[in-house]
């Protein structure tokens, strides 16, 4: 099936969005005090990027093919600059976890609270004309791709980076 499908072809909202998020976040972390290493930064911030990638090309691609990125149903330059803006939100999802002392009971809370606005967030990027949502496929459906993608981020970062205990 080599049809392409084209849902754009100009440079307008949905890529705008993209600049727009990624300009946002990257004041966010820039404003926000330091609490990570330069390894714990890139961690956090290469994260994003890297689950984005993942499940984009896992369930964004033949065989199962749920819903396009982008202008085109085909991967375009753009496209690749969009995973970006996933980048400061694996930042501010840890930073917070950290700032706030998530522990235990709490930290279940702080996932849903997390996962609502990714729910928010890719609904905005529907709405805008990043996703282009195929073959009975539902933002409903995200939401346990964002509970588990947001505990294994927690898991490895906290794996990665345990915490000191102080004496």
């Amino acid at each position: 099936m080599n049809d392409i499908t084209i849902y754009d072809n100009g440079f307008n909202g949905n890529e705008w969005f993209v600049i727009a998020m990624i300009v946002v976040g990257t004041l966010a972390i820039w404003i926000l005090p330091k609490k990570f290493t330069l390894t714990q930064s890139l961690f956090n911030l290469l994260i994003g990027v890297v689950f984005g990638l993942m499940f984009d090309h896992t369930i964004a691609v033949p065989p199962f093919d749920f819903y396009d990125v982008g202008d085109e149903s085909h991967y375009q330059l753009f496209d690749i600059f969009s995973y970006t803006m996933y980048a400061p939100f694996g930042y501010i999802f840890v930073y917070f976890y950290k700032k706030w002392d998530v522990r235990g009971f709490y930290t279940l809370p702080y996932i849903l609270l997390w996962t609502s606005m990714g729910i928010g967030i890719e609904w905005l990027s529907e709405l805008v004309g990043i996703f282009h949502y195929k073959h009975g496929y539902k933002l409903v459906y995200s939401i346990p791709i964002y509970l588990f993608l947001q505990a294994i981020h927690l898991l490895l970062y906290r794996t990665f980076f345990p915490e000191r205990k102080t004496i």
